[in-house]
């Protein structure tokens, strides 16, 4: 669900199988956030456009996650452009087709992250905190499937993974990752923590009023805004 790495099967995931994946889903990314800031500290050492080296990580994790985040940030914005009636906009979600705001939106979304991303090439400090930040935007899982979110289908992956995780888990998980942001800038660190949940919170919420709850492709629009809201609010900080 988080990266194309191959691991054991899990015939069976039960609530604690499930919850335990999510908690702990920034750790599962730790390689696809040392490979992005691998390629962001080489590319500082040649003479490549630093807009360039960020297209190039960007794909490398795209490539790792087999794309599937961005996928779902495609099919949430198209079925919330689709139509207001629930059901139509559920079948346009799961028909898999881009359609024209899906495409707008990875775009924009991709966009934003290389241009923000492109500040991080160089020196070896910039390049962890941007592996870290990758890490960190899975956090959005720690929203999307909080337990007061339902689900929007009774099957897919979302009606499996939400509500699972506790309140107190998101509370304290975030506020965890604000305090840990501080480190890089003592108020920009916590502020593009605070601004990358709000963003989830909206895109949630925007969703439970449309859909009537989430689902796998609301997860991984979350992953992808939360992303882009790190990184932007990161940006010329470390």
């Amino acid at each position: 669900m988080l990266t194309a790495i191959p691991v054991p099967a899990v015939l069976r995931v039960t609530p604690g199988v499930a919850t335990g994946a999510l908690v702990l889903a920034p750790v599962a990314v730790l390689p696809l956030g040392a490979l992005v800031g691998a390629i962001l500290w080489a590319g500082g050492e040649t003479t490549i456009p630093p807009l360039a080296v960020a297209f190039v990580a960007l794909g490398a994790l795209a490539l790792g996650s087999r794309a599937l985040h961005l996928d779902g940030l495609s099919d949430v914005a198209d079925g919330l452009t689709a139509s207001y009636d629930r059901e139509r906009s559920l079948a346009v979600m799961k028909g898999g087709t881009a359609g024209p705001a899906g495409v707008v939106a990875v775009v924009l979304v991709l966009g934003a992250q290389a241009a923000a991303l492109a500040t991080f090439v160089g020196d070896t400090r910039s390049a962890v905190v941007a592996g870290t930040a990758v890490c960190a935007s899975r956090a959005a899982l720690w929203i999307t499937c909080a337990s007061p979110v339902p689900p929007a289908r009774r099957d897919g992956l979302g009606s499996t993974f939400t509500r699972r995780v506790p309140g107190w888990w998101t509370l304290v998980g975030w506020a965890g990752l604000a305090g840990a942001a501080a480190l890089v800038d003592p108020w920009r660190g916590p502020l593009a923590v605070g601004v990358a949940a709000l963003a989830v919170l909206l895109l949630v919420g925007r969703a439970v009023r449309r859909f009537g709850g989430v689902t796998g492709d609301v997860f991984g629009a979350a992953i992808e805004v939360a992303l882009a809201a790190l990184l932007i609010g990161l940006a010329g900080a470390p």
